[in-house]
């Protein structure tokens, strides 16, 4: 047990940083497609993408009655939520009763099937992690008990505050993953973590509303916002629809803390890759003592250099007219979201392919009885042959990286020439351009960084 346990360690820690060695292509052509991918895409959209083609939350195809009424049935939802409340049970069962060791399947489920694992569900199913989140139907059920009108609070929500609340838990869940691997490993710290936000939340809601949690609950905002790249979505009129991604991107609202929302989520996943490079350990091993400042200093200055270039980039763009330079920002933050994506995917796919299927293994076995319950999933699959496909995996990965680039090119200069007058509408995107050929060469230099 003390060898599978320390293999884990090395796994969680690791995240993506084992993904390094199946690159097996030469950096500098990644990084000169990926640049001349952008500036094509740029240049392509300039001469034939005149005027704003995409109508956000309005726009969709109504889908088939028969599908449509089956999921918005309530005996799906029932379903759905059933399940989803009896995972967070189980796991709950495991975080009390279950032995504090990496194969305890807690560290799996939070790490890799709930962080990661939300991307693939948003992009597949929508915003399916709101009808399951568990705390909102435990903020039902305390309001329920006390005749209470769970959708309104004592106060209403003030917009000005946005998703700043959500930035902040976000960036608390990055700071626990990352900043301290004693921290990060201990169960009992994760039961902390949860139980203080479950209070965070849940009184929240109690006050403003469940409006809360699609403001403040990290992983169900994180799940909103890659979900507006799925083909699914409602339409104003709240009609089932399937569209263009890109038109459901379109019609995130700009809320204010959009962008550090965005700048926290690209930012930890930049970090995360960073800090488990050669070059990062071999640097940080200087300060030992102070190991956690330094990581803690990391992850901030990851987060802010984000929020930093895309307000400069955002607010560099000309002639807008009327529109306060304050709110560009929020306002092309949305193209954002898929380059987040094609991140996740680079850094996290075989993390999430080997370690999410030993983290169903483990489920079967919560508190390390030697319960075989799961363990048809190892003896039908091997975790680990994913890495036995380097090539594919490179080209998987710099593609991802290179797609997202290219998709936020696309909803930034749709954005653009909505919002800027034709004369302008060229070169006051390049600000914008130049950030996002930044963050591709950044993202593939992350990747191929030793």
């Amino acid at each position: 047990m003390a060898s599978v346990t320390a293999q884990h360690h090395v796994v969680y820690l690791a995240h993506g940083v084992g993904n390094r060695e199946d690159l097996p292509i030469p950096a500098h052509d990644a990084f000169i497609g990926a640049a001349l991918a952008l500036i094509v895409s740029f240049v392509v959209l300039g001469l034939a993408w005149r005027t704003s083609r995409f109508h956000g939350d309005d726009s969709g195809r109504p889908l088939p009655r028969w599908l449509a009424d089956i999921i918005d049935s309530p005996v799906t939802h029932a379903v759905l939520v059933t399940f989803a409340l009896l995972f967070a049970s189980w796991l709950t069962l495991a975080a009390f009763f279950g032995k504090d060791t990496l194969v305890n399947p807690v560290f799996g489920s939070v790490y890799v099937l709930l962080w990661v694992g939300l991307v693939p569900a948003a992009l597949v199913f929508g915003p399916i992690y709101r009808l399951c989140n568990p705390l909102r139907w435990l903020h039902r059920g305390i309001c329920a008990l006390a005749r209470i009108d769970y959708r309104n609070g004592l106060y209403e929500y003030p917009r000005r505050v946005g998703l700043w609340p959500a930035a902040l838990t976000l960036f608390a869940f990055a700071w626990l993953e990352l900043v301290d691997a004693n921290l990060s490993t201990s169960l009992s710290t994760i039961l902390l973590w949860f139980g203080f936000l479950a209070v965070f939340l849940v009184a929240g809601a109690m006050v403003f509303g469940d409006v809360w949690f699609a403001r403040a609950d990290p992983f169900e905002v994180y799940s909103s916002l890659v979900a507006r790249l799925s083909p699914f979505g409602r339409r104003t009129d709240g009609v089932l629809v399937i569209r263009n991604p890109l038109e459901n991107l379109d019609g995130m609202s700009p809320l204010p803390g959009l962008v550090g929302t965005v700048s926290v989520l690209l930012g930890s996943t930049a970090f995360d890759a960073f800090h488990g490079s050669a070059k990062w350990l071999s640097w940080s091993q200087k300060y030992t003592d102070h190991l956690v400042l330094v990581n803690n200093l990391g992850l901030i200055g990851f987060c802010l250099a984000v929020l930093l270039s895309l307000s400069l980039a955002s607010i560099a763009t000309a002639g807008l007219g009327s529109l306060p330079r304050r709110d560009l920002p929020a306002q092309f933050a949305h193209s954002i979201v898929p380059i987040v994506v094609g991140y996740v995917v680079a850094h996290y796919l075989s993390f999430f392919v080997s370690q999410g299927l030993q983290t169903l293994v483990e489920l079967g076995d919560p508190f390390t009885r030697g319960w075989t319950a799961m363990t048809w999933v190892s003896d039908q699959f091997n975790v680990y042959a994913i890495y036995e496909h380097p090539t594919g995996l490179a080209v998987t990965k710099v593609v991802a990286v290179v797609i997202g680039h290219v998709l936020g090119v696309i909803s930034a200069h749709d954005r653009a020439v909505r919002l800027l007058p034709r004369r302008h509408a060229i070169v006051g995107q390049l600000p914008m351009l130049v950030l996002m050929v930044a963050y591709t060469l950044t993202g593939l230099w992350l990747l191929f960084l030793p």
